[in-house]
């Protein structure tokens, strides 16, 4: 008898099947190895920073520089003064100024030009359209800062200017307009993507009911991808808040509490960036405060990425 040359031969004389050699059986090992130990080092480096940061910040506390109350509620965050105050809520506020303000511009524009994108722009013209609004994103974030200073701000003294209104040369608004400009190809792409794989069978439908094409993007694509879209837009409010050096050149260091848009203030990340290029010195009060305010920062992403997640589950839609 010869060696079966089917896979129902084999199945019928399974003496003569050996099954994959010794060579296959060990690279699939390896593959399951290299697999397994990406996903560790993933996991590992969540770890890390959860204990780096989890160990500091309890240091922090136990100098007494500060209580937890006082650290969180505390209206004033001068860690040079005597005593030193480390209260979080003025680089909180300005840190939801930023994400705000940058959210406000970022979203329509990411989400309209999404849809001309996947409903309205022909397949060549998005075939160029799509990568150039993507180069957006590999701009580096300090190529931002400057254009905010050379270029954002001159013109907002321009135009407030004429009404009167003073602007400082450092203000939230130019940080809001440039990170709003670097989170645009992340919500345009992101939710592009989602319209896409809406399936073609809902638009034919609508377009059978009478429906304009207006009517079939608004009402029926994009309420069927509104699942996707809106983890777009808390993964896109997630990068503004933990956005750096545009924000410092931009909106400068200064911790304060107003509602002026056209003044200097200061983020947590902006923060860590002082601290950690200043004079602090390791175990000292200002130095560890960096710590809580990075485990707060780390609290405010976590918080913001599960609502992605529980989105994603609540209004995902299953097509057949």
């Amino acid at each position: 008898m010869g060696r079966p040359n089917t896979r129902e031969d084999r199945g019928r004389s399974p003496s003569l099947w050996r099954g994959p050699s010794r060579w296959v059986q060990w690279g699939e090992r390896g593959v399951w190895a290299v697999l397994f130990g990406c996903a560790t080092v993933t996991v590992l480096t969540t770890i890390g920073i959860i204990g780096v940061l989890g160990v500091e910040s309890t240091a922090f506390f136990r100098a007494g520089s500060e209580s937890l109350g006082g650290f969180l509620f505390g209206t004033e965050i001068r860690p040079d003064a005597d005593p030193p105050r480390f209260g979080v809520l003025p680089l909180v506020w300005g840190t939801f100024v930023i994400a705000a303000g940058s959210s406000l511009i970022a979203l329509p524009i990411g989400l309209l030009s999404a849809i001309y994108l996947s409903e309205y722009a022909p397949r060549r013209l998005r075939a160029v359209l799509k990568p150039t609004l993507e180069l957006l994103a590999g701009i580096p974030s300090i190529v931002y800062g400057y254009l905010a200073i050379l270029l954002v701000t001159p013109i907002l003294k321009v135009v407030f200017g004429t009404f009167g209104i003073p602007v400082e040369t450092f203000n939230a608004l130019s940080a809001c307009i440039v990170v709003g400009i670097m989170i645009i190809p992340m919500v345009s792409s992101l939710s592009e993507d989602v319209l896409s794989s809406v399936p073609r069978a809902l638009r034919e439908a609508g377009y059978g009911l009478g429906a304009t094409k207006f009517e079939v993007s608004t009402r029926i694509v994009l309420p069927a991808g509104l699942s996707g879209v809106a983890a777009a837009f808390i993964l896109a409010l997630s990068r503004a808040i933990g956005e750096t050096m545009a924000v410092v050149l931009a909106a400068g260091m200064r911790p304060r509490l107003t509602l002026n848009p056209l003044t200097s203030m200061e983020t947590m990340t902006a923060y860590i960036v002082a601290v950690m290029g200043g004079d602090a010195s390791y175990g000292q009060p200002k130095y560890l405060s960096l710590f809580a305010v990075a485990a707060a920062l780390f609290l405010m992403t976590l918080a913001l990425n599960v609502l992605s997640g529980l989105v994603l589950r609540r209004y995902r839609e299953v097509y057949q």
